[in-house]
């Protein structure tokens, strides 16, 4: 995945609270097989509605318990493959957040005061190193668990994060060999 350290560019509002899975990404388009193509698909009952407009921008600023619901990991996915780098709102259901994360999509919560101003501001910048969000004369800071920030900056999925390891578990795994017949691949 592609760090994430600092970027800038237009804010997408969706002013809804509490907004779940299946709104963000319909159970009915969950058959593929890759992680990409999601995007399209992307809040697919609402794109029905008459003024319905999601411009694609790397910012999507929306309400309260943003991603409640199933946990399914296509909803980032959709997010990310519609265009999105960061997602703000006053709160996310931690599972979602999760699941954001491990693909390179920023969660960030910010007050409801910032957010409802950065939705005013029609642009931002995300900084990650420095844990802040800057739109018009405002600077907001988030938090964010310190692993999941060397992760982020550093473009590290779990994988990437394992093969970091790899001298150890070569080491392990040669550490624990053992005479007599195998049970695994060669």
């Amino acid at each position: 995945m592609d760090p994430i350290v600092k970027f800038s560019g237009g804010v997408t509002v969706l002013d809804r609270a509490d907004v779940d899975t299946d709104q963000i990404i319909p159970k009915q388009f969950l058959k593929r097989v890759q992680r990409t193509g999601f995007g399209e698909f992307l809040f697919h009952d609402w794109a029905k509605e008459p003024g319905w407009e999601l411009p694609h921008n790397p910012i999507l600023v929306t309400g309260r318990n943003f991603g409640c619901g199933s946990s399914r990991e296509h909803a980032p996915w959709a997010l990310e493959d519609y265009g999105f780098r960061a997602v703000v709102a006053p709160s996310f259901a931690d599972i979602f957040a999760s699941n954001c994360t491990k693909i390179g999509l920023l969660p960030i919560a910010l007050p409801e005061q910032d957010v409802r101003a950065l939705m005013a501001a029609g642009t931002a910048e995300v900084d990650l190193a420095a844990q802040a969000v800057r739109f018009g004369d405002r600077t907001a800071r988030f938090e964010i668990d310190p692993d999941i920030k060397h992760r982020l900056l550093n473009g590290l999925d779990d994988i990437a994060m394992t093969l970091q390891r790899e001298h150890e578990i070569a080491d392990y795994e040669r550490d624990r060999e053992r005479a007599g017949p195998r049970t695994t691949a060669l």
